[in-house]
């Protein structure tokens, strides 16, 4: 008896086991470690796969939307390019936050995210963007095309938790975010990253 196509006798790896798209350039395949509900951080393991417990978040904000990755993704030299004030790549897979109108409360999710925009982060002096995307089948944001579609204080949440959610009481941030881009840069941003992956894993 032959085991099923489909059928894997490992899990694969989040990062490295899974695509980054089905084949259409602006519906990308998403990893999802945290939701709004999670007062810890998670992080995939690189080397296990499985998701870890980082820390307790350190600020009282959680989360304003699903978070995680576009598995085969990598921020480097052609990530860093495209984000000036920056002076390297993280050395991780791209970040995404998911919108969705229906709660989804659980991570260790895999879901299709429609690219709309993204946040051009820098921490530390590294380039760790976040795209900005709309669950891919959720009615609720069927007509939401590009960032100036979803509302300015949506935006500015996100943009308000990355710019705290490492804060240290009586510490300067080592976070800015000098831009927020549409799904143009967006989509640039994720080619880029695809591009640093397959130089740095093959």
């Amino acid at each position: 008896m032959a085991f099923p196509k489909t059928f894997y006798r490992w899990r694969p790896h989040p990062w490295h086991g899974l695509e980054a798209h089905d084949g259409e350039d602006d519906v990308v395949n998403a990893y999802i470690e945290m939701t709004p509900f999670d007062a810890v951080k998670y992080e995939v393991d690189k080397t296990t796969g499985y998701l870890r417990v980082d820390r307790p978040q350190l600020t009282s904000s959680m989360t304003p939307t699903l978070y995680g990755f576009v598995p085969q993704t990598y921020c480097a030299a052609r990530v860093q390019e495209l984000s000036p004030t920056s002076k390297c790549g993280d050395g991780d897979p791209l970040d995404i936050c998911v919108i969705t109108e229906r709660p989804i409360n659980r991570g260790e999710v895999i879901l299709r995210a429609r690219v709309i925009g993204g946040m051009q982060m820098v921490d530390n002096g590294e380039a760790d963007d976040k795209i900005i995307a709309v669950l891919d089948n959720d009615q609720f944001w069927k007509d939401a095309k590009d960032i100036s579609d979803i509302s300015h204080a949506l935006v500015e949440r996100m943009r308000h938790y990355f710019e705290t959610y490492k804060l240290v009481p009586g510490q300067p941030s080592d976070v800015t975010i000098p831009e927020i881009y549409g799904r143009e840069h967006a989509l640039k941003v994720i080619a880029a990253s695809m591009e640093d992956y397959i130089e740095e894993y093959g």
